[in-house]
């Protein structure tokens, strides 16, 4: 099937709507501010898309939304829930979360990656970057009392101070790093109906960052095998700022940038959510051609997606500000015309979720 079943016409539920499967070969953004519904109706496309499609899912999950992908509501529909559990689905956990634990190899990073994770400039701190650039592949060799002895026991100067710079930010220390061990993307080139990978449990605040950045690094280089996958990358002003203030979020952004511009022809296709348009690198904003729009009323940010979407009505936009929880305006080349949309219900759990404030009871 190319039509996926997202909901029905806004003020009319007889009326279903169906996105056009086929255009998510184009990226895609999808904006709402908090409370408007935003994680749940993603869900909604993305149990669609796992439901009437072969195209994998790569999910980069910062707040553990989609960890539940695979368990399905006991409200679903039995064929559509059997149909979901059948799926591949793999959960990759962060930090000391239960689960497949989220893994990568350093020593399969770019150099370029390298010296960002150790904060190196290859000018600046010339001998040490001179020495990363001629170490050794071994991923078993990544441990810290192995490594940093056998870098000061050489006696080179350049090697000692990356020793002591490597001790000093505490990167050998991450849980990231997969020491010889299997790593998420041995998963991700089996290429499952989908992968979600959850970030947020980390104990670094850069590791997120470096787990994205390896991922999208790898993907890249085997472009040329043209294998598609849908990259859906939650709040993801987190990792495409328009203005990153360190080497991890510069190199993040780059990488992303150039699969917005040059990623379309090899099958990485982007599905970017956010609660802001302003906080997204407008060279990666500017190539989405679906928009899906769920409440916003900043004026600055509807300004903005009225500028950079010129294919959905200025008006139908402003309209968005007004916008009750689940209902949103799809428009672009996954749907005929511009459409109000009440979002349908989902077929499988959605982790996280607000806090309830605790209220005492009546007396």
């Amino acid at each position: 099937m190319t039509n996926l079943t997202i909901g029905s016409a806004l003020g009319d539920p007889d009326i279903a709507v169906h996105l056009d499967a086929r255009r998510f070969n184009r990226h895609t953004f999808w904006c709402g501010q908090s409370g408007s519904g935003k994680t749940y109706a993603l869900g909604v496309v993305l149990e669609q898309l796992l439901l009437n499609t072969e195209l994998p899912l790569l999910i980069l999950d910062p707040n553990g939304d989609y960890t539940r992908l695979r368990e399905t509501r006991s409200s679903a529909h039995g064929g559509d829930a059997s149909k979901i559990t059948a799926r591949d689905i793999r959960v990759f956990r962060s930090g000391a979360t239960e689960g497949e634990p989220l893994r990568v190899r350093y020593t399969e990073l770019s150099t370029a990656s390298k010296a960002a994770v150790l904060q190196l400039d290859p000018i600046a701190d010339a001998d040490e970057y001179n020495v990363l650039l001629h170490a050794g592949a071994d991923a078993r060799d990544f441990d810290a009392e192995h490594l940093l002895g056998r870098l000061r026991a050489s006696g080179d100067p350049g090697e000692t101070r990356l020793a002591n710079r490597m001790e000093n930010l505490q990167v050998l220390e991450w849980d990231l790093w997969s020491r010889g061990a299997s790593t998420v993307l041995e998963t991700i080139d089996e290429r499952p109906h989908a992968t979600v990978l959850d970030l947020g449990g980390f104990a670094h605040p850069v590791e997120p960052k470096v787990a994205a950045l390896a991922v999208l690094e790898h993907l890249w280089a085997h472009r040329e095998e043209r294998r598609p996958v849908l990259i859906v990358i939650d709040e993801a002003h987190n990792l495409c700022s328009p203005t990153p203030q360190t080497a991890v979020e510069r190199a993040l952004t780059e990488q992303l940038v150039q699969i917005a511009a040059e990623g379309r022809k090899f099958g990485l296709w982007l599905l970017l959510s956010t609660q802001r348009p302003t906080k997204i690198h407008p060279n990666v904003l500017s190539q989405c051609d679906n928009l899906a729009l769920m409440r916003v009323n900043a004026p600055r940010d509807l300004a903005e997606i009225a500028d950079v979407f010129g294919f959905a009505p200025e008006d139908d936009i402003r309209r968005s500000s007004g916008f009750a929880q689940g209902q949103a305006l799809f428009a672009g080349g996954f749907i005929a015309q511009p459409t109000f949309v009440q979002m349908g219900e989902r077929i499988t759990e959605e982790a996280g979720g607000d806090v309830k404030v605790p209220l005492r009871p009546a007396e």
